[in-house]
């Protein structure tokens, strides 16, 4: 084997699986951020180890391949407490952190925390790598596991505050890359041909089934796939917003975004159903409503890579195990035309219908401040044709998962899964895996004040990405919930959810970016053209009513 150093089998390493970004916080392995320079790895050093995290997750999710961030020892639990949207999106980023020496270990070394605990509860994957000779092995694991199955976070700890004890040494080392592993999926499964034959036979069956779609499809490439077995088994389809983008909004089937963040008409529309066709989906809290929609004891075909998530929420008719695209294009190859479901379709239209006609008042209004439902509307018309919407979490991501659509099968669509403030870096992670597709973040002023810093890593960094900003001074969503509990607004209870009415477009162009103010409808459409042509990140404030709350989840009375 030839002699190198650590970092060198680094850097090689992580190009070989396709990394064109790494995402860090300083102090962590210059020595391996000096060999990926000389490889091209384009390196983003950020302003918090969170915000690396969220720029890897949202990279890895865009390009369906795994991603790297970095973080020094004492930066460490930081970086794992930003994983935690990587694991609950089941997006296959890389974490390497440093580890202070071996044998300072347990004498209160300077700066030192377990990280085997946190980095346990964010990943599939974690090992500690002492000395430069266990590295390789390592790797390959690590990207292994982060791609496999149900995709997810691997972590590795380097001996050294910084790694050095691994990065700096040389030693006889050799270069392992194993390509199968550097895309989603590496594998594609197919499921049984008797259990395709048995869902298949239920969906025949069935009066009123409805498909819901979960990221699984997004991971899989399966879009073509669900529109085609919706249409061949005349079902309606209900999306997560993991699976936002997998479904036409304007088909006929289509019946929108179920649970929590929802539509009224689609946690109706699976209610009425007497089967539901899970694909790709951890049937979880937020797309069931808490597990109420759909009822407990509606009969559940499922789908799913992993087996250990088939009948994990809802007892199951039928469990098919195998990869969306591979096991949906066998179905299609098996199925005969199914019953019509004129009066199940028409129920379902007619729900979808009666929504947008509730919707519309408001959606179409031109009061001011703008109204957040009027803002989706203008951008669902003037967001480009191949656009990635990547959307922060609350309101965010109500508003974008309920009514904006994507009216062009070119557009992506990306979330949050919970860590407010996600939606900034990781809008700049997915434009580093995609750069050139335009890109706009959709965040509130309470997201933004998270990381608002890294507008100047993006201006630094040449990211070019367009956030805009829902800024009604407040985050309204909690308003109901605190005054609940002072038994009425007052001075105590605006101190949890009102803000100064700060104007954000100065300070983006105190940082060097384009900073844009909107406060009428009109303004819009010319705000994002100037925005997406800009050579500099660009931000857009966006003045909206404090009063623009989303409405509660539909649930059964």
């Amino acid at each position: 084997m030839p002699k190198m150093t650590g970092a060198k089998l680094l850097a090689d390493t992580v190009r070989g699986y396709g990394i064109s970004h790494v995402f860090f916080m300083p102090y962590i392995a210059p020595r391996a951020l000096m060999e990926m320079e000389k490889l091209g790895i384009k390196r983003v050093q950020t302003h918090g180890e969170k915000a690396a995290a969220y720029m890897a997750d949202a990279y890895a999710r865009v390009k369906r391949a795994p991603s790297l961030c970095m973080a020094q020892s004492v930066g460490a639990v930081n970086l794992a407490a930003g994983l935690q949207d990587a694991w609950l999106s089941c997006s296959p980023v890389l974490a390497i952190t440093g580890r202070e020496l071996q044998a300072h270990q347990l004498r209160h070394a300077y700066q030192e925390v377990d990280h085997q605990r946190p980095f346990s509860a964010v990943s599939k994957y974690s090992a500690y790598v002492s000395q430069p000779q266990e590295l390789s092995h390592h790797l390959r694991q690590a990207f292994r596991a982060a791609v496999s199955g149900t995709p997810g976070p691997a972590h590795l700890d380097l001996q050294g505050i910084d790694g050095g004890a691994v990065v700096n040494v040389e030693a006889e080392l050799e270069v392992q890359v194993e390509k199968q592993f550097a895309a989603l999926p590496p594998f594609r499964p197919v499921a049984d041909q008797a259990s395709i034959a048995a869902a298949l036979q239920l969906l025949y069956a069935a009066e009123k089934p409805v498909i819901v779609a979960g990221g699984g499809l997004t991971s899989s490439s399966a879009r073509a796939e669900l529109i085609a077995l919706a249409e061949q088994l005349n079902i309606p389809v209900a999306t997560a917003l993991n699976a936002k983008a997998m479904f036409p909004p304007d088909h006929p089937l289509a019946v929108g975004v179920p649970g929590s963040y929802s539509r009224a008409c689609a946690n109706k529309i699976l209610c009425a159903a007497d089967l539901v066709f899970y694909i790709g989906s951890h049937t979880g809290g937020q797309l069931s409503n808490n597990y109420t929609i759909p009822p407990p004891g509606t009969r559940v075909i499922q789908l799913d890579i992993n087996a250990a998530e088939i009948g994990r929420n809802y007892p199951i008719a039928v469990g098919l195990h195998g990869d969306a695209r591979a096991t949906l294009r066998q179905m299609l190859s098996a199925a005969d035309a199914p019953p019509p479901r004129r009066a199940w379709i028409e129920q379902v239209q007619a729900e979808v219908n009666a929504w947008w006609a509730d919707a519309e008042s408001e959606y179409c209004s031109d009061a001011l401040p703008l109204r957040p439902e009027r803002l989706c509307k203008e951008l669902s018309e003037q967001l480009p044709a191949d656009a990635i919407l990547v959307s922060d979490t609350g309101h965010s991501g109500i508003w974008t998962g309920t009514l904006l659509d994507l009216r062009s099968p070119e557009q992506s669509y990306i979330r949050c899964s919970g860590s407010l403030g996600w939606g900034l870096p990781a809008a700049m992670g997915a434009k580093c895996a995609q750069p050139e597709r335009p890109v706009l973040c959709f965040t509130g002023d309470g997201g933004i004040w998270y990381h608002i810093a890294e507008l100047e890593t993006a201006r630094r960094c040449g990211i070019q990405t367009v956030t805009l900003v829902n800024n009604n001074h407040s985050l309204n969503q909690e308003q109901a919930g605190v005054e609940a509990v002072y038994g009425g607004r007052s001075a105590g209870s605006d101190e949890l959810w009102l803000f100064e009415d700060t104007d954000f477009a100065p300070i983006a162009e105190s940082m060097g970016c384009l900073g844009i103010t909107v406060r009428q409808p009109s303004e819009i459409a010319p705000a994002l053209e100037r925005a997406f042509a800009a050579d500099v990140p660009a931000l857009i404030d966006v003045k909206t009513d404090v009063a623009g709350i989303a409405p509660l989840a539909w649930t059964p009375s």
